[in-house]
């Protein structure tokens, strides 16, 4: 159930709100009080080193436990969107990057303790400042480097945002004649 179904209530005046009014945005009719929801806001960041390969995490919980992700979580209030990319990056695997550059934003529906939460995920892209420190920490089952073009498909990222925002990426990083670079070592 999204968030706004939750309220049966005024938070106000304790007003119930009679049945068939819309939940979104929540109007009390008793007082007045007007709540809007909106959607929440979540960062990911596809890290390359030089080798050209790309950071991914393996989802230690719920939801999309044990699939793959780009590093990243929720925006705190108040936290610009390139503060929570370095800020979730240190807490899930330990990295500093470079500037994390905008690759694009897609929706997303965010299920967690029987609320589905509409999510406004933002991807972008950095470069690790010293690849070789990156460990699983935070929410972190474990991590690999792969090479973004032969090693993972869109479909084994957790999220259809997830998938939509590497589809993009891999467009922009495919070779014009149809050849990646050979790359490897693999996870590890």
């Amino acid at each position: 159930m999204a968030p706004a179904g939750h309220f049966h209530f005024c938070p106000r005046c304790g007003q119930h709100r009679a049945a068939g009014e819309p939940a979104s945005p929540f109007r009390c009719a008793a007082c007045g009080f007007t709540l809007f929801f909106s959607a929440a806001n979540a960062t990911a960041t596809f890290i390359r080193r030089d080798d050209g390969r790309m950071l991914f995490i393996r989802r230690a919980r719920e939801p999309a436990q044990g699939r793959l992700a780009p590093p990243g979580g929720f925006v705190d209030i108040g936290e610009r969107a390139e503060d929570a990319v370095r800020r979730e990056i240190r807490e899930e695997v330990g990295l500093e990057i470079t500037a994390p550059e905008f690759l694009g934003s897609f929706t997303n529906q965010y299920h967690y303790l029987d609320v589905t939460y509409p999510v406004l995920d933002l991807f972008f892209t950095a470069e690790a400042r010293n690849p070789a420190a990156a460990r699983p920490l935070d929410e972190v089952a474990d991590l690999c480097w792969l090479d973004p073009l032969r090693e993972i498909s869109p479909e084994e990222l957790a999220f259809p945002s997830m998938q939509a925002a590497f589809s993009l990426l891999r467009k922009r990083l495919a070779d014009p004649g149809g050849q990646p670079a050979d790359l490897s070592n693999g996870c590890g």
